[in-house]
């Protein structure tokens, strides 16, 4: 009920406040973010029939991970394999399934047919894909799609990899998604790297960050332009981890330093360098 001056908002509004809480929810942190604002609309019915469709679009965003009846491999939620109507497909096991984008759970599972004329480099780079996330990502999910355009057979692979340490008060995610056009002479290769990083100890700190790779090779033999694609998308991957690494390194000892003043109550200067090994001891010590 509201107070006297208060102005009531409607149920439309609520729809698209509560929607855009959910797209932006951190990596690892959307059961807590849904049952925040679950809280705050009190009406069930609404919040599931306003705001499904932002279940679904924030679960192929983050191309999320999962566990799938007759397959050694995880399969990824996204764009390339929604067949509609809340139904996904796995090229890798070739079977469909209706997947509950709230529960996050499968379920229906059918026999699914690849398309044969792209099958064959679908399955090439799935192979290499494969092998290289189990290589590079601890925690890694890869699946590769493919489809059919004029004369050209368009790739899509997307890796996803995620860290999520609550009991550290942080979680994380890495997505990246290399579409690889492949014409008569050569293969096109856009590469898209995405971070996102949420810190919640004591505060509030999230890193977004994103990078665009474009590339062009000449179409030789399908082993070596699988080799080199793979290649060029190991050699981007590596590059842009170690340049937020060095970012961040630089930030620690200039930007964040000049946020503080130099002598604080104790009129001593900061030994920096003691309070980064301090921490890091403290870390293993609690881990």
């Amino acid at each position: 009920m509201a107070m006297e001056g208060e102005e009531l908002i409607s149920d439309q509004e609520k729809v698209r406040i509560v929607s855009d809480f959910i797209l932006h929810s951190p990596p690892g942190e959307f059961n807590e973010v849904f049952n925040d604002v679950r809280g705050l609309v009190n009406n069930d019915a609404l919040l599931k029939e306003g705001t499904c469709w932002a279940f679904a679009l924030y679960n192929k965003e983050q191309t999320l991970p999962v566990k799938i009846e007759n397959s050694e491999y995880p399969v990824l939620i996204t764009q390339f394999n929604d067949l509609g109507s809340s139904r996904f497909y796995d090229p890798r096991s070739k079977q469909s399934f209706k997947f509950d984008h709230l529960r996050k759970e499968p379920s229906n599972f059918e026999n699914w047919e690849p398309d044969s004329e792209t099958e064959t480099w679908r399955s090439a780079f799935e192979t290499e894909f494969t092998a290289y996330t189990s290589l590079h990502y601890k925690h890694g999910t890869c699946s590769v799609f493919a489809k059919q355009e004029g004369s050209s057979t368009v790739i899509t692979a997307c890796i996803e990899d995620h860290e999520f340490q609550a009991k550290n008060f942080w979680n994380g995610r890495w997505r990246s998604q290399w579409t690889l056009t492949i014409g008569p002479t050569n293969i096109d290769i856009f590469g898209f790297l995405r971070i996102h990083v949420h810190y919640y100890e004591n505060g509030n700190v999230q890193l977004v960050a994103s990078k665009e790779i474009k590339e062009s090779i000449a179409l030789t033999t399908e082993e070596l332009a699988v080799k080199e694609v793979l290649k060029i998308a190991e050699d981007a991957e590596n590059e842009y981890q170690i340049a937020i690494t060095e970012n961040y390194q630089t930030m620690s000892e200039t930007t964040f330093k000049a946020l503080r003043r130099q002598l604080p109550v104790t009129r001593t200067k900061i030994d920096w360098n003691k309070i980064v090994s301090y921490s890091i001891a403290k870390e293993f010590k609690t881990q």
